[in-house]
């Protein structure tokens, strides 16, 4: 076999500066879901958005509030609750005295995971409450993080939603997913209540509802859990704002005010119904919205159910309970309002002041849903004079100009 010439055909292709290399596709790891408030740049790029949701060390995600996205680091934190439950089950199965029941030691774990402070066949109101929430404020964010990240970002794309809007069906999706779970939770506590169903003249019968069941204080306080995680994203704007996010922040803000003064003060049987109105009229419009962006024609029939539940739960059960309570309030025991002492859990006076600290919440929750009925009933005519075509949220920002580099993370996830 005969040496080649340099000048050969076969040698030129052979050298350096003719090979290419292989075109290989990069397979960032799937980020579909920006945090704003957490540093995202004007202009994302593949890079950065697929770090924001890498884990610096669950120390450094602590100390710099990452792990409010990470769902590995949130998921690290709630462990917490359980793994001190299981130590001191194991200590007091070892025989070690301070952990026995009734021992010097309490079993924290547990007072975390579950309602404490039983008497008299329920349950009263303890300091270990605040354990409680904020093991379910770290729990919440787990699970929302889960949710959005690993479980509903993919069904998105399969489902055929593009660019920014993945981000917001991530978020109404899984608002559908709690709202789902509580509506149902909140049906089984209320029907187990002489309230059952907007019977409001016993918010006040029988007052103070000091000893209350397990599913009531669990629900409540899990609930009171979750309004506070959400008002942290909200702050964080972990969310990205949208055009009513002041309205949204006093919301949130008038919520916790009500869900910590009824609790304080043993109205807990009221802040039932208020939830259960919020909670299935948000249901209603989270499934309106997912299906919004999944098709514009499905969409209509569920903005208008949405529309019609809006009106019933947050107008009407709510204008109810705001008329009622005035002229319902009397009906609460001479003696349980004489004297007020909150360091020996009373909280009424002859003057009725608890009256109107309940009412005005109420009132101030009425107007902002009054404000949002508006902006409903104009998408809702414009939505159905414009059948098929893209319904529009008012309160929305442009989510097409999100990072057009979303869509293509989603994709290649896919792949």
């Amino acid at each position: 076999m005969g040496r080649l010439s340099p000048s050969d055909p076969r040698v030129i292709m052979l050298t350096p500066s003719s090979i290419r290399p292989l075109r290989v596709k990069s397979q960032p790891s799937f980020s579909p879901i920006v945090a704003p408030g957490l540093g995202t740049p004007s202009k994302v790029k593949a890079r950065p958005l697929s770090r924001r949701y890498v884990s610096d060390g669950l120390w450094n995600d602590v100390k710099t509030g990452k792990w409010l996205l990470i769902p590995s680091s949130s998921f690290k934190l709630s462990l917490i609750a359980p793994i001190l439950y299981l130590l001191h089950v194991g200590l007091a199965y070892a025989g070690i005295e301070a952990f026995q029941p009734g021992g010097q030691i309490p079993n924290v774990g547990a007072k975390c995971l579950l309602p404490s402070n039983e008497q008299d066949g329920g349950y009263a109101k303890t300091w270990w409450d605040v354990a409680l929430l904020v093991h379910y404020i770290v729990f919440w964010t787990f699970v929302r993080q889960f949710m959005t990240l690993k479980v509903l970002a993919p069904l998105a794309f399969k489902l055929g939603v593009r660019g920014g809007k993945i981000t917001r069906f991530t978020e109404q999706g899984y608002a559908v997913f709690y709202y789902g779970i509580y509506v149902t939770y909140g049906l089984y506590v209320m029907r187990s209540l002489p309230t059952w169903y907007y019977k409001t003249e016993y918010f006040f019968i029988d007052y103070p509802h000091k000893i209350i069941s397990f599913r009531l204080k669990f629900y409540y306080l899990t609930q009171w859990a979750f309004w506070t995680q959400q008002t942290i994203i909200l702050a964080a704007k972990v969310e990205k704002p949208r055009k009513d996010y002041k309205e949204l922040v006093l919301h949130h803000i008038v919520t916790i005010w009500l869900i910590l003064s009824s609790y304080i003060a043993h109205f807990t049987y009221f802040g039932v119904a208020i939830f259960f109105t919020m909670d299935t009229s948000d249901l209603f419009f989270s499934l309106a919205k997912c299906v919004n962006y999944v098709s514009d024609f499905w969409s209509i029939p569920f903005l208008v159910w949405f529309t019609i539940s809006w009106t019933y739960l947050r107008h009407y059960l709510n204008l109810l309970i705001l008329y009622n309570l005035p002229t319902h309030y009397d009906l609460i025991p001479v003696a349980a309002r004489l004297k007020l002492d909150p360091f020996n859990d009373s909280y009424l006076d002859s003057y009725g002041y608890m009256k109107w600290l309940i009412f005005i919440p109420i009132a101030l929750l009425q107007a902002l849903n009054l404000f949002w009925y508006f902006l409903i009933l104009r998408i809702l005519v414009r939505a159905v004079w414009n059948w098929g075509e893209d319904v529009k949220d008012d309160r929305s920002e442009d989510e097409d100009e999100e990072e057009e580099e979303l869509e293509e993370l989603a994709g290649k996830k896919k792949e």
